[in-house]
């Protein structure tokens, strides 16, 4: 059972550097143009489910991504959703890490949640889908952090249109790409 992590594309937030968070706020030409290439990579795959966040640039990609693959997209799940970052949201990115460098941003739900609603909705996708390989449209926060938490470190962030793929390993997550590479694996300690 494979799983692909798929960030939505591109919005004219993410091209102006603006939190967006829980705004529904849609894609914009080259995001949709990076659902495309994204379908086009995952294709000859065996995917067999597309499911995503109930927010419309994640619907759409998978809407876009589904057709080009010609499967039927499945439902949304609201632990998917983007991180709520409350009144930052429309703001820029580079103002608010000059206001708080250290990402504790006032106001904005914090990494443990957003950790554990990605969890839970992986929980609940390989419930609904058990031994099916699926496709998860969402974002870039959700992204990166439930996936450090299934590989044990820190990640980078998650580009627009990115696929990170991952599996379950025995009692636990095999993280395989992030970002399209592979996940190198940790150095070996002394």
């Amino acid at each position: 059972m494979t799983y692909a992590f798929i960030r939505h594309g591109q919005t004219d937030w993410n091209r102006d550097l603006l939190f967006q968070g829980s705004s529904d706020i849609p894609l914009n030409d080259l995001g949709r143009q990076q659902a495309v290439e994204a379908a086009a990579v995952l294709a000859g795959g065996e995917w067999t489910a597309i499911v995503s966040s109930g927010l419309q640039r994640a619907r759409e990609t998978a809407q876009i991504i589904a057709d080009e693959l010609e499967i039927e997209l499945g439902p949304a799940y609201p632990e998917l959703s983007e991180r709520d970052y409350g009144s930052l949201e429309g703001t820029s990115t580079e103002e608010a890490l000059l206001r708080w460098p250290d990402r504790q941003y006032p106001g904005a739900e914090s990494i443990e949640s957003v950790v554990g609603r990605g969890r839970a909705g992986l929980a609940r996708i390989a419930a609904d889908y058990p031994g099916e390989n699926v496709v998860i449209v969402c974002h870039g926060t959700i992204i990166r952090y439930t996936l450090a938490s299934l590989a044990g470190r820190t990640l980078d962030g998650i580009l627009n249109g990115s696929i990170s793929t991952f599996r379950v390993a025995g009692d636990g997550w095999d993280v395989l790409t992030v970002n399209g590479q592979p996940l190198e694996p940790l150095a070996e300690r002394d």
